[in-house]
Order: C-alpha cells, then structure tokens, then sequence
C-alpha cells in the first residue's frame, strides 16, 4: 500500500500546527540533535538497523531541515535530507515516534544568467547569483582548458544555463551546468552537457576532469548509482551510492587509480572492502571482493591500473560482482560521471544528436548575452499550503 504524510507548509492555523525551518550546524551528530530535541535515542537509533544508522551519519553542515509543531510545541515531524533525492522522516505515531527514509519531492527549474566580468568569473557570478555553488561549478568545468588568471579580461562576458532543484520553495542541492560560455580575449569558449552525462566541448570532443579507469574490464554494468532506490530485499528507501559491474567471480579487480589502501579487510554488508585513498580528497571503494591480492593491506601503495582483488559476493550480495564507489571528501559521488578510460570524441549519430543540442544551448546564450534583464533569483512559493510526502510499502 501506499501511506500519505501531510506537512503542513507556510501557514500557522491549519490544524493549529507550524513549521520551522532549521540549518544543520558544523560538529552536530545525528545523536546529538535527538538528545537536544528530546527525542527517544532507543526508537530513533539504537533500534535501527545497521544500514539506517549508517544513513544517519549521512547529515552534512549547513542543509536545511525541517520540524513540525503542534500547539503545544510537541515535534510531530521533521524532514532531515540526507542528499538529494532521500530524506530521514520521523514523524509520531500515536504515543511513539518513527523513523524511514522517503523519497524527497523536488521541482527542477532551468534557469540562466549571463554577465559581464569586472573582476572574476568567481566574484561576478557570485555578485550576480549570490550561489557559491555555482562560481565553483563554473571554474571547475573550464579548469583544464582555460587559463582565467592570465587570459580573462575586465569586460569579457559568460553565460551560464543550470538546472536547479527546488524542495518546499527553496533552491536545494547542487546545481547542474547544462551549458557555459565564457568570453576570453574576444574568443568564446563552450561547454555542454550531453545526453551521455558527459561534458564537450564546441567540437564534440570530451572536456576532461579527474580520469580514473575502469576497475573491471569489459565488465557490464548491472546497477547505476542513485540515491533513492527502493531495495527489492530490504522494502525500503535506500541509496544506491556506487556502480555494480557483473563479472564472474574471481575476474581480477585493478585500482581505479593511484593511491594508498587505507582499509582491506571486511565490513557488514560491503563483504570484503579495500579502500584507496587518492589525490585532492578522493577515496575509490572496491566491495563483496571475493578475496584480495597477496600483499594488499593497510598503508600500501598500489597504482593505477595495479590488480588489487578479485571479484565475488562476500557481504549482502544477489551474486558475483563488484561495488564500486567514489567519494570526495567523505561524499559519495556518480562514478560514471568521472570515470573514462579515455577522453571520448563523437561521431556519428552521437555527434549529430550532440550538434543539435548545442544550436539550442547556443540559442539559449545568445538570447542571454542580448538582455538586457538583470539576473533574479527564484523566490520561495507563496501558495503552498501543505507537500505529501509518501513512503511505498508492500502488501
């Protein structure tokens, strides 16, 4: 069946009830929000699976969450997002309270901006948009072919088209660069995200970011990464945070890339682990490892390419293949979007599809750099009354 939770959004009279919005602070644990609002660390913890305990150290500083009050100023129920697209929802049941986790409702919009450099892309586009994430999302993308220090001008123009997720009126989430153009001693620079979830340049030829290879060769990818699937096994919301390869077992398993082992040995559900630790705050984890090479251990050094295991199904497994996660500073993030064996060209039917994207995109930019409209950022909904957050169940 499917169960319905009603949080009542923006009004402070229906059902005598109000909502506060709430910035989750640097150091605080999940444990310590329960102890702060009084709630049952039995119930909302101790009680939980391994597997939802490890969701909760998922909180991450500065998201906003949510708690629901009642006239009296009991906690009814709170939204906590963990990324995203999965959110912690406790909510009171009767005389107890309850913990899962739920898909989060979101609304994407695609918006643009174009402005003129007066004196960085990071300072312009954060004067303009008011969005780090953004300026960050626009200098990492041109990083390796741009020089900005050098060749930027005051005067230059860029553009930028983005998707942004937006969770109960407000932008939520990192977003995602659909297009960039960036003016740069009278030359433009493009870049497009395409159908692939790969980024090109002008050309068609693939913008490059952090290579890694693949850790199985020629192995087919059984399961992509997400962070909401409903678990066949389990029947509940769980993040998918890596990318399965089908292999037989034993097919030999290579190191992403170079690094240092920082864990080989077994972990809960992962089965037989190694974790490798690379450069600018990168780990690669390798998991249901039937067993590992001879000599890979803790604080060995292995390099790209390098055979570190063999594949199998130790852990919580259907059958033999590998778990392949990436993280950046501790956050997990879509392999596929950063892993290539090598930069990629199109040709083709690809290219073709690819061009006629990029005339839209181009489209897009050139009607920005002709307005004369000032960026505005999206306001929060004045209409909603109240979200239904719901939660599959079988039977």
């Amino acid at each position: 069946m499917i169960r319905f939770f009603i949080l009542l959004l923006l009004t402070t009279s229906l059902f005598s009830s109000v909502v506060d919005r709430y910035r989750w602070k640097s150091g605080e644990t999940y444990l310590i929000f329960l102890e702060k609002n009084k709630l049952p660390l039995k119930e909302l913890y101790y009680d939980l699976d391994k597997d939802d305990q490890r969701l909760t150290e998922e909180m991450r500083a500065g998201v906003h969450y949510q708690i629901l009050h009642n006239k009296d100023g009991d906690i009814q129920q709170i939204l906590l997002p963990l990324n995203d697209e999965l959110q912690i929802h406790i909510y009171k049941d009767k005389e107890n309270y309850k913990f899962e986790a739920i898909p989060i409702i979101s609304e994407t919009k695609t918006e643009s901006f174009s402005t003129t450099i007066t004196s960085s892309p990071m300072y312009n586009i954060l004067k303009e948009t008011g969005s780090k994430k953004l300026a960050q999302i626009f200098i990492s993308s041109f990083k390796n072919s741009l020089n900005f220090k050098n060749d930027i001008r005051k005067g230059d123009r860029l553009v930028m088209i983005y998707d942004q997720k937006y969770r109960l009126g407000h932008p939520f989430s990192m977003p995602t660069l659909k297009a960039a153009m960036i003016e740069m001693r009278k030359k433009r620079h493009y870049i497009y995200l395409n159908s692939d979830g790969r980024y090109y340049d002008e050309k068609g030829h693939e913008v490059e970011g952090f290579l890694l290879a693949r850790p199985v060769r020629g192995a087919r990818i059984s399961s992509r990464f997400t962070k909401r699937r409903y678990h066949p096994v389990l029947h509940k919301w769980k993040a998918h945070l890596g990318v399965d390869y089908a292999a037989r077992r034993g097919t030999p398993v290579r190191a992403a890339g170079s690094g240092r082992i920082i864990y080989a040995a077994r972990m809960g559900s992962y089965g037989n682990l190694v974790k490798i630790r690379h450069a600018d705050g990168y780990e690669t984890r390798y998991a249901h490892l039937k067993s590992f090479r001879r000599g890979i251990r803790r604080g060995r050094y292995v390099k790209k390419g390098q055979v570190i295991a063999y594949v199998g199904s130790t852990g919580r497994s259907t059958g033999p293949h590998l778990h392949f996660e990436l993280r950046k500073r501790g956050r997990a993030i879509n392999p596929l979007r950063v892993v290539q064996v090598t930069t990629k060209k199109l040709k083709g039917k690809e290219k073709k599809a690819f061009l006629h994207l990029k005339k839209s995109y181009n489209k897009e930019i050139e009607l920005q750099l002709n307005s004369n409209t000032a960026f505005t950022k999206e306001q929060p909904f004045k209409n909603i009354s109240y979200i239904h957050l719901m939660d599959k169940k079988n039977g």
